[in-house]
């Protein structure tokens, strides 16, 4: 089976042959047609969540798939042979970058109908991440206001639209290229991050979702309201996320460290940090294709790649500032 994967840390992605996938009893196994590349890809293969996620090498990378079910293991009761599906591999069992992939029947649904299948690719880790920030986490209502930073990229042109959807009033900040782009997906305030400083324009809001990170998670905390929160999905990871992760003492002590100056600060500040490190769901994919059959939803393709240059895809993405999600197709 052709597979890209990493022989260490900081390797290269090199296209191997990997040996087929094991189907356990609950296991779903997909042919894969269409893989989402994400930053977390890069961010494994630089070793970033080594102490969060530690994997055996040659690992294949890939979380997101959409593609069409092969067989199924002996407990698989909602899917069959034939079956076209999509989903997020579980953190344990990532490797949509190969031809095949065994994945839970918990992490899977069926695609929707109303995008062809490199779409479908590009939804999972993208749209998770929007609906547990702001569904799950967020708990967001009709009429309060949201800032979704970098509003072009994956996480954001999709998070914008649910917002909308919510009832929210959206603010976020791109480039001036993309600005039109973003009004197009329902931002209400748009702020040119590299012309205009949003703490000034901002104010009063319940949530912020931040994939920066640093100064600019930092400076995010002060146009919440009172009780406002931010969400990071950039990090610095926070004592709850270690906590519920099962990490060893060391390892969330340090976490406790890592992330103690922007907990201080929205302390101070009478407002929330949490870091977000989304998970695989199945039952959260099926509302979200709902809202994309629904026209809700739209998926955001920026490029779409032949499977065998998946190193250059991830190099893409790495580079950053390309508008959607870049996704690998199978002949």
């Amino acid at each position: 089976m052709k597979a890209f994967a990493v022989s260490a840390y900081k390797g290269p992605l090199e296209q191997i042959e990997a040996p087929e996938p094991h189907v356990g009893r609950s296991d779903v196994l997909v042919r894969v047609r269409a893989a989402g590349v994400n930053v977390l890809d890069e961010k494994i293969r630089l070793g970033e969540f080594r102490q969060i996620l530690p994997h055996a090498f040659p690992l294949i990378l890939g979380h997101d798939v959409a593609g069409t079910v092969i067989r199924v293991g002996a407990d698989v009761r909602g899917l069959k042979p034939g079956d076209a599906v999509y989903g997020r591999a579980d953190d344990d069992h990532i490797g949509t970058f190969a031809e095949r992939i065994a994945v839970n029947e918990a992490d899977l649904a069926i695609t929707p109908v109303s995008v062809d299948i490199e779409a479908a690719a590009s939804l999972p880790l993208v749209a998770l991440t929007a609906w547990q920030a702001l569904v799950e986490r967020g708990r967001l209502q009709p009429g309060q206001k949201v800032l979704v930073h970098g509003g072009a990229g994956g996480v954001g042109s999709i998070a914008i639209q649910l917002a909308k959807h919510l009832g929210a009033t959206v603010a976020t900040t791109v480039g001036a290229a993309n600005a039109q782009f973003v009004r197009d997906l329902g931002a209400d305030i748009v702020i040119d991050y590299r012309s205009e400083d949003f703490v000034p324009q901002l104010s009063g809001f319940d949530l912020v979702l931040d994939g920066v990170g640093g100064e600019n998670l930092e400076r995010s905390l002060r146009i919440l309201k009172p009780g406002g929160r931010a969400i990071g999905i950039a990090g610095p990871p926070d004592p709850q996320f270690a906590r519920d992760a099962g990490l060893n003492p060391l390892v969330r002590l340090a976490i406790r460290g890592l992330s103690r100056k922007v907990r201080r600060q929205a302390r101070k500040l009478g407002v929330g940090y949490e870091f977000l490190f989304m998970h695989a769901s199945g039952e959260q994919l099926r509302d979200i294709t709902r809202l994309v059959d629904e026209g809700v939803l739209r998926p955001v393709v920026g490029r779409v790649l032949p499977f065998d240059q998946t190193a250059e895809a991830l190099r893409l993405v790495a580079a950053g500032g390309s508008r959607g999600k870049t996704v690998v197709s199978m002949p």
